[in-house]
């Protein structure tokens, strides 16, 4: 701390700043080479394609209902290729569910079939109390777009 003498002939106290800048440079320059190390973003598990001499076994873990259109008032229902009732839907999904620890379900729905079918197959399946979590399975998804 620098002490002058004024004008007026008081006594005047300054601060001198110019090593505050020199350590707050300092510290700039810390920072701008530390934040390029600290990890950004959200780590994600990205699905590798098979090796190309190796064939492909189906996945008989993954569960999709498909909504189908039929020529009545309701749509047929199929649990991976295997026909159900919409009676019997909620039924079939808790024996499907009970002993999995993974429970995740697709639905997929033809394109001429309504929303509302689609989304009670997913009414249904939260009613179970099994399910914890639903996909929907488009044109697109199922291209690998």
């Amino acid at each position: 701390m620098a002490m002058t003498t004024g004008a007026s002939g008081g006594q005047t106290a300054d601060i001198n700043v110019t090593p505050l800048i020199d350590v707050l440079l300092v510290l700039l320059i810390i920072f701008m080479v530390i934040t390029p190390l600290t990890p950004k973003g959200l780590e994600a598990l990205v699905p590798q394609p098979p090796p190309p001499n190796q064939h492909e076994t189906p996945n008989d873990r993954t569960v999709v209902v498909q909504v189908i259109q039929a020529p009545g008032d309701k749509p047929k229902l199929r649990i991976n290729q295997e026909d159900v009732t919409w009676e019997n839907l909620q039924t079939r999904l808790t024996d499907i569910f009970k002993t999995r620890a993974e429970r995740v379900m697709f639905v997929k729905g033809d394109p001429e079939v309504e929303f509302q079918n689609v989304a009670q197959v997913i009414d249904i399946a939260r009613g179970t109390q099994v399910v914890d979590r639903v996909g929907l399975i488009t044109a697109k998804i199922e291209a690998g777009q």
